[in-house]
């Protein structure tokens, strides 16, 4: 037995399995972990992330801004000052990421191991 009851509404298309998508993008955890010591502007961001396009962090920006998990503010100066900060729904996302991070580290090793050992990939038409 899998565990999943078909009839939960995650296998469909349905508010939780979106929110999993969001979650799932690469640089989605990431930002939301570089954001979670307070208001960031967008280049320290970059600096603190590491890897990440000034494009490709922008767009994460603004996908999680659109889905009520980050806040943006631009402050009325010359020049501009852009700061992202998590919002109330944002950090409830952080205490999960910290558990994910804890099992990265504890587990990392097993995984790389397991890519180098050539374990066989899940066939799609199984």
């Amino acid at each position: 037995m899998s565990g999943f009851d078909p009839g939960d509404g995650f296998l469909a298309d349905c508010p939780a399995r979106l929110t999993v998508g969001l979650l799932a993008d690469k640089w989605t955890a990431v930002v939301l972990y570089g954001l979670s010591e307070g208001p960031v502007r967008h280049g320290e961001l970059v600096e603190l992330i590491g890897g990440i396009s000034r494009k490709v962090l922008t767009q994460t920006l603004r996908r999680l801004g659109a889905h009520g998990l980050i806040h943006r503010h631009a402050y009325a100066e010359v020049p501009p000052r852009v700061e992202y900060e998590l919002t109330p729904l944002g950090s409830t996302l952080l205490e999960p990421l910290h558990v994910l991070t804890d099992w990265a580290k504890a587990n990392g090793g097993a995984v790389l191991d397991a890519l180098d050992a050539g374990t066989e990939s899940v066939d799609a038409d199984d």
